[in-house]
């Protein structure tokens, strides 16, 4: 790819107050849609291939209900779930919930589309736990795009963060036992290995629907991250996060704020780790 011909490429993005769609001009079609519905858990869902083929994400899959597409989740928060949004044996005597405000008006120049989702993450005893704010910076570079997320919690009162397997920046893409799919870390291992260990990067691509050839999405941890290099969960259905919780609880005072950053490259093919440690030490060296 060229710098010259992803400047040549134009996005805007239309805008409703729980919903908005990042569009190719040429094409008139959304690539990318960020979800904020009233009471309900944001999340991006479709993200298609940068050349258009196939959708890289997935929504409700069968076997975890409560994931969608690209999302954020904790389990533990002050002794509440926000993780499988009431869908578990408990249902929502134990599970918080989620509600968004109206987005904002994005922002769209070029290749690049900005916008920010706010949310109140809240206790069944319907106290406001958490303020979580995710700023999103989008760039298509025809074949590529970078998706970059600087999230953060802010506590509405003092709050404990329970250690556990997995939680926080979560991608689910549309694996099926029956494709071929691949994950590998920064550190050259593969998926089984790479579960609960800390590296720089993981990456996942598979074939998806409609689509015979790989495409896939690496996920990069920024080294200003609190426990950077953060581990990894790494599930057996290729889902992926950077879970600062694995290595144990962590706690915020009322009104303190913690700032996680991370960026999602997305590809076709499949992981190349020379490209990915390439776009990872771009990443890094940005402040």
């Amino acid at each position: 790819m060229s710098d010259d011909a992803s400047t040549k490429r134009g996005l805007s993005v239309r805008h409703e107050p729980h919903r908005l769609q990042v569009v190719r001009v040429e094409s008139g079609a959304p690539i990318l849609v960020q979800h904020a519905a009233a009471d309900n858990r944001p999340y991006i869902h479709p993200l298609l291939a940068p050349d258009g083929k196939g959708c890289l994400t997935e929504d409700q899959p069968w076997h975890h209900l409560w994931q969608h597409g690209i999302y954020t989740g904790l389990h533990g928060v002050n002794g509440v779930d926000f993780w499988t949004e009431g869908l578990s044996r408990g249902g929502l005597e134990h599970d918080g919930t989620f509600h968004p405000r109206p987005l904002a008006t994005p922002r769209a120049e070029g290749n690049i589309a900005c916008w920010q989702v706010e949310a109140a993450w809240r206790a069944p005893q319907a106290a406001d736990i958490l303020i979580e704010r995710q700023s999103w910076w989008f760039e298509d570079l025809g074949s590529a795009y970078r998706l970059d997320l600087d999230w953060e919690l802010q506590a509405c009162t003092d709050v404990t963060f329970d250690a556990c397997a997995y939680g926080g920046l979560f991608l689910r893409m549309p694996w099926r036992p029956e494709l071929t799919a691949m994950a590998v870390d920064s550190d050259g291992r593969g998926r089984a290995e790479a579960e609960g260990k800390r590296s720089r990067w993981v990456a996942v691509s598979m074939p998806l629907p409609g689509r015979p050839t790989h495409a896939g999405i690496a996920v990069l941890d920024h080294p200003g991250n609190p426990v950077h290099p953060t581990p990894w969960r790494v599930d057996g259905n290729y889902g992926i996060s950077p879970s600062r919780c694995i290595l144990g609880g962590w706690q915020l005072r009322s009104g303190e704020r913690a700032c996680e950053r991370y960026r999602l490259f997305v590809f076709c093919g499949e992981v190349n780790p020379e490209v990915v440690e390439h776009e990872w030490l771009r990443f890094a060296a940005n402040p």
